[in-house]
């Protein structure tokens, strides 16, 4: 078996990573789609719903292993679509922003590189996502990495060869050499180039008119990926929200601190944001008495997610950080680690995204003056993770609707929002009473199953079968051929009410017309589908 390094070594003589991988994707591949991709159709029918894909890296170190995470997810979450399906061209630009924080300014200051990597997003995860979304048709040429805060000092060597955990192969310059993206950061506003700038006018913005964007972020003819890190930082547990900070150009990203500018920036900002706290503090959102310095940030934050739109928000938890987002953490010696929490959390809501992201990280949503604001905004009408639907993305490609609670929690702690009496680092996590849900009329209540058809059809060799049970129940959905004999059983068990997703694997099955059953309750439907190899 080889080990991590060769294994590195043999790809880069190779050309790239994981190219010849097994594919085990929802849709296929292959479809002729007639240039068209886009993220999952389930994913798009449920955008108020949050997906978790668990991982199985041993090591934080471990770059086979972080590489078929990234494959895996890419192969399952972006297929082949056609226009009518919402498809987008597979000649767009793909951007991705990172959380790409500079870390040789640590590593200079004695850090080892492996003591640094859970500051950023896993670049050899990203590495899988773009070496499958290549799959798709796209080129390496397409995709742009694009992050204000970081990647000027990650291509410098600040270890040398002969530190054991001196490795240049697991940096972003690297993985874009392989894979054939582009790698920028980019000067302040002032002397930046206007082709490279992408303008948003802001139309509720509290703090901004405008915001400058990297392109092709945020651009008309761009598909873009918020890959965020599963870590802590002196702001709460940093995750979609504030991750998109890092598309605006200097100095607009500064949403934590002085922004150093004043063009573009709404008049009565200073006065609204003072407005603005007082009566959020009034209102008793919790902790907001700490200081007036969460608006501020809050408000640019909410400013810049108002206008910028992934079409995918992605949280990268193969290792999750703690302490203040850096190299500073709770541990004996101060410093932060690192947690093999090995789960992806992904959705199209942000807010949703962060909300079952903080839950996770030991932390309560509801304790978080960012949330309230953001349903304030307009952003999201749900603050109880416990109320939002949360699906497992399973290794198969199906999808199954589970309760929160069935998932592990690993607290991450932070120095954001310390009461007195706290210890420096710790768990926003004190009780929160959120209000009652509204009652569901029982006209609103469905009364059966509802099966859809399946996606794609005609297909090879993959596709997705989406059904709804209204109850709790036994459900059971079955494969058959033409001839009316059974050859496969896709769901046969007890299920939670709501909305799920089958596979079916068509590796061992040649090409013709089939029917797929479902019983659920006594009752049965039965669909059509065709099988084109």
């Amino acid at each position: 078996m080889l080990n991590r390094r060769e294994f590195l070594k043999t790809a880069a003589m190779t050309g790239g990573f994981g190219l010849s991988g097994t594919v085990n994707a929802l849709g296929s591949r292959h479809q002729d789609t007639a240039g068209f991709f886009g993220v999952h159709s389930f994913i798009e029918s449920h955008p108020d719903a949050v997906f978790i894909m668990k991982t199985n890296v041993d090591v934080k170190t471990n770059s086979p292993a972080k590489l078929s995470a990234g494959l895996d997810f890419a192969r399952s979450v972006f297929i082949p679509k056609t226009e009518e399906d919402g498809g987008v061209p597979i000649t767009h630009n793909i951007g991705i922003k990172p959380n790409l924080t500079e870390r040789g300014k640590w590593q200079k200051e004695g850090y080892t590189f492996e003591g640094t990597m859970g500051i950023v997003t896993d670049p050899i995860f990203v590495e899988g996502v773009i070496e499958g979304m290549k799959e798709l048709g796209l080129s390496g040429s397409q995709f742009y990495i694009r992050e204000v805060n970081g990647v000027s000092d990650d291509k410098a060597p600040y270890l040398t060869s002969n530190d054991p955990t001196y490795d240049p192969e697991c940096r972003f310059y690297a993985v874009c050499e392989r894979t054939g993206a582009e790698i920028r950061n980019f000067p302040k506003i002032n002397s930046v180039s206007a082709d490279d700038v992408v303008w948003r006018d802001i139309p509720e913005g509290v703090w901004f008119k405008k915001i400058p964007y990297f392109w092709p972020l945020n651009s008309n003819d761009s598909f873009l990926l918020n890959i965020a890190k599963f870590k802590t930082h002196g702001m709460g547990v940093t995750l979609c929200l504030k991750n998109l900070q890092g598309t605006n150009i200097n100095p607009y990203q500064r949403h934590c601190g002085n922004p150093g500018e004043s063009v573009n920036l709404q008049s009565s900002r200073t006065t609204d944001i003072q407005a603005n706290y007082t009566r959020h503090k009034a209102d008793g959102i919790p902790r907001w008495s700490v200081g007036s310095s969460m608006e501020s940030w809050v408000t640019r934050c909410l400013d810049n997610n108002s206008v910028t739109k992934p079409q995918l928000h992605i949280v990268e938890g193969v290792y999750g950080r703690d302490g203040a987002g850096f190299t500073y953490g709770p541990d004996p010696n101060g410093l932060a680690t690192d947690y093999m929490t090995n789960i992806i959390i992904f959705g199209k809501n942000p807010v949703y995204t962060d909300i079952i992201g903080h839950w996770l990280a030991g932390h309560e949503p509801g304790n978080f003056g960012l949330f309230h604001i953001a349903i304030e905004r307009g952003l999201a009408t749900e603050l109880n993770p416990m109320n939002i639907p949360v699906y497992e993305w399973n290794e198969d490609g199906s999808v199954t609707l589970t309760p929160l609670t069935d998932f592990e929690r690993t607290p991450l702690l932070t120095n954001y929002l310390k009461l007195d009496g706290e210890d420096y680092y710790h768990l926003v996590d004190e009780p929160f009473d959120y209000p009652a849900p509204a009652a569901v009329g029982e006209a609103q209540r469905p009364n059966a199953f509802v099966l859809n058809q399946n996606y794609p059809n005609p297909f090879n060799p993959y596709t997705s079968i989406e059904y709804r049970i209204p109850v709790n129940g036994n459900t059971h959905l079955e494969i058959y051929n033409s001839s009316g004999q059974l050859i496969d059983v896709l769901v046969s068990g007890y299920k939670s009410a709501g909305s799920h997703m089958a596979v079916w694997n068509t590796a061992n099955h040649s090409s013709g017309i089939y029917f797929y059953r479902f019983r659920f309750g006594g009752l049965t439907e039965t669909k059509k589908m065709t099988l084109l190899k």
